[in-house]
Parts: structure tokens; C-alpha cells; sequence
């Protein structure tokens, strides 16, 4: 990517040991590599005769990827975040958002690679973009969902200040279940003490995401 043309190439976040970026073409296969069985993959996506397990997963992470550059507007946008600590990728955020210009409100997803789990990362992460959202683009509310069962990923979100928003019901690869919305505004996410979040490169990139 070149920044005078796309300058969110030059967008970072960092938080001690951690740095977000935004996802690149040479991320991809290592990053498919990595990726867990048990993260859920975008059904807007086709499934090819032959391709099954691993090689399916990594082939939806790169048309994901595409789809996020190829179909990016500023009335509707997600970024793929790639994630290190240490300098060693460790998994993906994503921070996304429709008509956010009128409405304020951004979405969140993640993963974690199976060795990064249970050690606090999920959470760090999570608030490297939720202080981009608000404190960045002045979003005034997140909103995120996760099966009911996920205790994990529900507990980062009520740790950052979420609260219950709801149930639906989900389907994914034959499983239906009920999914849990949770939401935070900008005053709860202000009321709490978070770690330092360093924000850089983002000046530039303002107009891609419909602010100013």
C-alpha cells in the first residue's frame, strides 16, 4: 500500500507491547496459518468443491480482506486490524461501521490464536480500538455481539464497560444458537481508568471514515 494514496496504511495503534495496524497482503497467509477452528467465518462467503478445514478458513480470511478494501466507502467501512505483541502476530481486530457520519455507532470482532488465549490480550485489544472509535473518531457508541456460551469474549466486553443489549438468534455451519448484543457509550467508556492507547497516523484518515 502506499500511504499518499491509502493513508490508513500508516494508521497505528499501540499499547505497551502491543501494535494494531491495519491488515496488509503479506499478512494473509501467515495469518491463515494461524487462524483457530473455532473462529467463525464470514457466511457471505463461498465455499469451493475441495477445499475444507484449514485451507477453506484461510481462503474466506483473504476474500474477507479483499471485500473490506475493495467495497470501502465512507458511509461504510471495516478495518481489519492485524495484532502483534512482542512483534509477533497474535490475531485480528476488527473495528467496522455504517452511516457512521449520522450515527456514531461502530461494531467489533476479533480472534485470538489458541496460545495468545486466557492471558489478557483479548481485552488490550479490544480497547486499542474502542479508544480509537471514541476518542479518535468520536463514535458515541460500540456495539458487539458473541454466542450466549462465550463466556470469554462476553467478559472482555462487561470488563470495558458493556452492558446487556439483547438476544438473537444466530446461525453458523449448522449451529443455531442465541447470540448476545452488548453495547457501551461513550460515558461509560469514559468513566473507567484504561491503559495508555497511543494513536498514530490517523489525521489523514479521517475522511475515509466520514468524519470532518
Amino acid at each position: 500500500m502506499t500511504p499518499s494514496y491509502w493513508p490508513l496504511a500508516d494508521l497505528r495503534l499501540t499499547t505497551g507491547d502491543m501494535v494494531l495496524r491495519p491488515m496488509t497482503e503479506p499478512d494473509l497467509g501467515p495469518l491463515a496459518d494461524l487462524l483457530p477452528e473455532d473462529v467463525e467465518q464470514n457466511p457471505v462467503f463461498p465455499s469451493y468443491g475441495g477445499r475444507d478445514g484449514r485451507r477453506a478458513r484461510g481462503t474466506t480470511l483473504h476474500q474477507t480482506y479483499w471485500h473490506s478494501l475493495g467495497t470501502w466507502r465512507p458511509e461504510s467501512w471495516n478495518l481489519p486490524l492485524t495484532v502483534s505483541v512482542g512483534g509477533t502476530p497474535v490475531g485480528v481486530q476488527t473495528l467496522e461501521a455504517d452511516d457512521f457520519a449520522a450515527r456514531r455507532t461502530v461494531d467489533s470482532s476479533s480472534w485470538l490464536t489458541m496460545t495468545a488465549r486466557g492471558r489478557g490480550i483479548g481485552k488490550r485489544m479490544r480497547l486499542a480500538v474502542l479508544t480509537l472509535a471514541f476518542d479518535g473518531l468520536g463514535a458515541e457508541v460500540a456495539e458487539t455481539s458473541a454466542w450466549h456460551g462465550n463466556a470469554a469474549s462476553l467478559g472482555v466486553s462487561r470488563s470495558l464497560g458493556y452492558v446487556d443489549n439483547g438476544v438473537f438468534t444466530h446461525a453458523d455451519r449448522g449451529r443455531v444458537d442465541e447470540m448476545r448484543r452488548m453495547r457501551l457509550t461513550r460515558h461509560a467508556f469514559a468513566q473507567q481508568q484504561h491503559a495508555d492507547v497511543r494513536i498514530e497516523g490517523l489525521s489523514t484518515c479521517l475522511p475515509f471514515f466520514g468524519v470532518g
